[in-house]
């Protein structure tokens, strides 16, 4: 299983929302590159980064920053967060971008997606972000009626390889990861399966690791300690 360590950006810095509340936006670090530097001598190859100004401003805000960490360090960049065009992609994968995470995009404009896949293949990832089991959009403010299950087996059905599923209650929390949805998720479709949200320490790793997920996105439980990313990198590559 593959550890993606996060940095979700605002205003250029790295900061961590609860429940994907941008009201509650902390600081949790210095600079985005610095922080990327930590988790290559952690061991890591990817880290996983959010646009979050993108996200609600529906258009890429903080490009420089994802592009200087891609170009600067040895890690992998997947990245999310006001990707809304063809141009935006390629513009992203063109500048060393490794994989391209559409959110929003894939309950607004399914046809994008399918454009991207057929384009750029398995660079092209899905985030599904749900609230009680129903995916939700624009960085988390809008619900739907679509099961989250439903719209990974849709995307599955265009050729996405890799999704990412937040359970948005569970994101920031350090209350553990929705283990039974992950699971419903991964079985209902072949695709890659990204844990996000709720990870707290190594237990929780052990256990998606053991489910059989492709990755976990940790986040606040490294800005706050209670996981230790080595350690994860070293259960998960064991």
């Amino acid at each position: 299983m593959i550890i993606f360590p996060a940095i979700d950006i605002i205003d250029g810095k790295p900061v961590r929302l609860f429940k994907g509340d941008f009201s509650t936006a902390s600081q949790v670090a210095d600079d985005a590159l610095e922080t990327a530097e930590g988790f290559v001598n952690s061991g890591c190859q990817w880290v996983h980064m959010v646009d979050l100004d993108g996200s609600l401003k529906k258009e890429p805000v903080n490009a420089e920053t994802f592009i200087r960490v891609a170009k600067e360090t040895s890690l992998k960049v997947e990245l999310g967060g006001g990707i809304r065009t063809m141009q935006n992609i390629d513009w992203y994968v063109n500048n060393g971008i490794s994989r391209i995470i559409l959110g929003s995009v894939a309950l607004k404009n399914p046809a994008l997606v399918e454009e991207a896949v057929k384009e750029f293949g398995d660079i092209i990832a899905v985030g599904i972000d749900a609230k009680g089991g129903y995916a939700a959009a624009e960085g988390w403010t809008q619900g739907s009626d679509i099961y989250f299950t439903d719209l990974a087996k849709q995307m599955e059905d265009v050729g996405v390889k890799t999704i990412i599923y937040t359970d948005i209650s569970k994101d920031g929390t350090l209350s553990g990861p929705n283990v039974k949805q992950l699971v419903e998720i991964n079985n209902a479709v072949s695709c890659n399966i990204t844990a996000s949200g709720g990870v707290t320490n190594i237990d929780d790793i052990i256990t998606l690791r053991d489910s059989g997920l492709y990755g976990a996105i940790c986040g606040k439980s490294i800005y706050q300690g209670t996981l230790n990313l080595k350690e994860a990198v070293e259960v998960c590559n064991g």
